[in-house]
């Protein structure tokens, strides 16, 4: 069995206003800042709520050994929404790169972790956040990149 939660890939700090947060960064000599790349289709995409997924705002810089992604969640009701009324600004979630997207959803599965949010593109790539927060203190997320085939 390939470990889940072996290769780091990103953290995801959720804030309040995302183009205050890649300012300072900015101020710090971190970037450059890009959007995510919502690109390619999912064939399969399962998140609590839609609207608020699309109208999240996401900023990424890869760094040298990992990338840093920032979440504006909106106003709209979502999980990353209730995080930072719960708790303020902070690390929502930790992104893991896996070979396989789907072996490494049904392993998480196997292992006991619910599933709070899951999509698939054609390709195989695509993502699945677990819902790891009581036992690990933030969500676990595992993630095939497109075009990756690193093992």
């Amino acid at each position: 069995m390939t470990p889940l939660f072996n290769k780091l890939h990103h953290v995801c700090i959720v804030v309040n206003d995302l183009d205050k947060a890649v300012a300072y960064y900015e101020a710090l000599g971190v970037g450059p800042w890009f959007d995510y790349p919502k690109s390619g289709t999912y064939v399969e995409f399962e998140v609590p709520n839609k609207a608020a997924s699309d109208a999240m705002r996401y900023k990424c810089v890869d760094l040298e050994n990992v990338q840093i992604q920032l979440c504006e969640p909106g106003p709209l009701d979502s999980p990353q929404r209730r995080f930072l009324e719960q708790n303020g600004e902070g690390v929502y979630h930790l992104g893991f790169e896996v070979p396989d997207r789907d072996e490494a959803e049904a392993t998480g599965r196997a292992l006991g972790l619910g599933v709070m949010a899951r999509g698939k593109r054609t390709d195989g790539s695509g993502f699945c956040y677990f819902d790891t927060r009581r036992g690990a203190g933030v969500v676990l997320e595992i993630r095939k990149t497109a075009g990756s085939d690193h093992h």
